[in-house]
């Protein structure tokens, strides 16, 4: 796996995490040569979508990752961007995501689609008594 791969990956489980819909990854590699990732995600309101930035900007700073843009997030955004060089974040409300429809414009790019992750179930210890 390609550190842009990891990247990308990552990016869009912190996405996951915090509820965006409809998280996905371009392969972008063999059909731009500008980057090699797109990440989209929606969010359900502006503040969704700036809490969203927070978080993936959160992520970059702990990884210690470079940016090409710092993102400076208004209340009525419907889109936000992050570029990483070689991945790109897109954080769209839903009316953005269908407008611009960026998986029908790259519609060459093999697509993953970021399901939820499957969270582990934690056995709670049996109350005393109750055997």
């Amino acid at each position: 796996m390609s550190n842009s791969e990891a990247l990308a990956s990552a990016i869009a489980t912190v996405l996951v995490d915090h509820k965006a819909m409809d998280v996905i990854i371009l392969d972008l590699r063999e059909v731009a040569g500008w980057t090699d990732y797109f990440v989209v995600g929606t969010g359900t309101s502006s503040t969704h979508l700036r809490g969203l930035s927070r978080f993936v900007d959160e992520h970059l700073s702990l990884n210690k990752v470079d940016r090409l843009n710092f993102p400076v997030c208004r209340e009525d955004d419907r889109w936000i961007l992050h570029d990483l060089g070689d991945v790109v974040v897109h954080l769209m409300d839903a009316e953005a995501r269908k407008f611009y429809e960026l998986e029908k414009l790259w519609f060459k790019a093999p697509v993953r689609e970021i399901k939820e992750p499957a969270r582990e179930l934690v056995e709670s210890p049996p109350e005393a008594g109750s055997e």
